[in-house]
């Protein structure tokens, strides 16, 4: 650690002092995303729920209303999250207007909350700023939030980062957490190969050159 370092305190996230709230994931809500294309919206919310498992995360799932057109929790995710708390709220909106889920977030023991949701500005800017006005540090996962239209994102962003939350990426998040390719940097890899197409590739091409480079050295 550097002396600038040592002197304010380590303030990255790292899984001990960090939960992921994974709000309104649901399969209707899921239709009303327009600001990314489907597919890689999916993906980018899968991406950020694998990070949270590969770092063993504390995470916490709550939709709302699902029994009405807001439907179900994507499948995906409670699969991935088997054993995590999941909320199901009765009609709250607002996910910090339910008890229930409040005590889940505080029985963490974080105070850095990094959040994620549909739609980016209701259901995640209502509990980032109520998280906010409590002392929490919030950090959105831009890439893993939908909404009606990239106007209405930019706005949306611009309500929480004026409000003092940190807008963030799950890629960001991943090399965050990962702090150095020498810790399992297979598993980093993987994961990147997984959800980003273009970093396959990148492995894959850097896999070719080493194992060509090593068959020129034993003269195959």
């Amino acid at each position: 650690m550097s002396s600038l370092s040592a002197q304010v305190g380590d303030r990255r996230i790292n899984p001990q002092n960090a939960a992921v709230l994974m709000i309104d994931h649901q399969a209707g809500l899921c239709q009303l995303v327009r600001d990314y294309p489907v597919d890689i919206f999916k993906q980018n919310v899968l991406a950020l729920a694998d990070t949270a498992k590969l770092f063993k995360m504390k995470t916490i799932l709550t939709t709302s209303f699902e029994a009405g057109p807001n439907g179900p929790l994507v499948p995906e995710l409670k699969e991935t999250f088997a054993d995590a708390p999941y909320i199901a709220r009765p009609g709250q909106i607002n996910a910090w207007d339910n008890e229930d889920f409040v005590k889940a977030v505080k029985d963490t023991g974080c105070k850095k909350l990094i959040m994620a949701g549909i739609v980016l500005d209701v259901c995640v800017v209502f509990p980032a700023l109520a998280a906010l006005a409590e002392g929490y540090e919030v950090y959105v996962v831009v890439d893993a939030c939908g909404t009606f239209n990239e106007g209405v994102r930019d706005a949306a962003l611009q309500r929480l980062s004026s409000a003092g939350a940190v807008l963030i990426n799950w890629f960001a998040l991943a090399c965050e957490l990962q702090r150095d390719w020498r810790n399992d940097g297979e598993a980093m890899a993987k994961l990147c190969s997984k959800h980003l197409p273009d970093y396959g590739n990148l492995f894959a091409s850097y896999n070719y050159a080493t194992a060509a480079a090593t068959n020129a050295v034993l003269g195959k």
